[in-house]
This record gives C-alpha cells, sequence and structure tokens, in this order.
C-alpha cells in the first residue's frame, strides 16, 4: 500500500471518529500530533529530489567517461583514480 493512500486512509479514518465524537478537538489534535510527526521526517520537496537526481546521473555519465579514459591511457587498461567534482545545476 502506497504510503499517500495510508495517509488517505488515516485521514478518513480521524475524521470518521471526530464527525461520530461528541468532542470535535479529536480532529485538530489528530492532524496536529500528525503535522509534528511529519515534521520531524527528513523529508524534501519533488523540486529539491529532482535536482539531486540529475546531480547523481551527470556523475555516474561522467565516471563512466572517466573510467574508459584512465583504462586506455594505462598499458594494459586498467583504472585509475579520479577526482570528482560536481556542481548543481543552475535554475
Amino acid at each position: 500500500m502506497s504510503t499517500p493512500r495510508i495517509l488517505d486512509e488515516i485521514g478518513a479514518r480521524l475524521s470518521e471518529l471526530a464527525a461520530n465524537s461528541p468532542v470535535r478537538d479529536i480532529e485538530k489534535n489528530a492532524k496536529a500530533m500528525l503535522g509534528s510527526a511529519f515534521g520531524k521526517l527528513d523529508l524534501v520537496t519533488r523540486e529539491e529530489f529532482e535536482v539531486q537526481r540529475e546531480v547523481l546521473a551527470q556523475l555516474q555519465r561522467g565516471r563512466h567517461v572517466w573510467q574508459a579514459d584512465a583504462g586506455d591511457a594505462r598499458p594494459g587498461g586498467g583504472f585509475h583514480r579520479v577526482a570528482v567534482v560536481a556542481h548543481a545545476p543552475q535554475h
């Protein structure tokens, strides 16, 4: 079951409890509790994720090129250590 679906189900069940309960503060308290729990998670935005994914893809492409170059440069081929410097794409 995917995370958004689970969260929707939790929200629906909490709403049912609040609607059936004489205490309307349950929903408010539950939302505050869930908001606090999610605030403690180490989450990133979709944009941040996509930027990091592109940086990783560029590093992997560069690594393959450098490995091929290093293998061609050595007698008998092989791998040389290569320093990698990455820059995040500018937006």
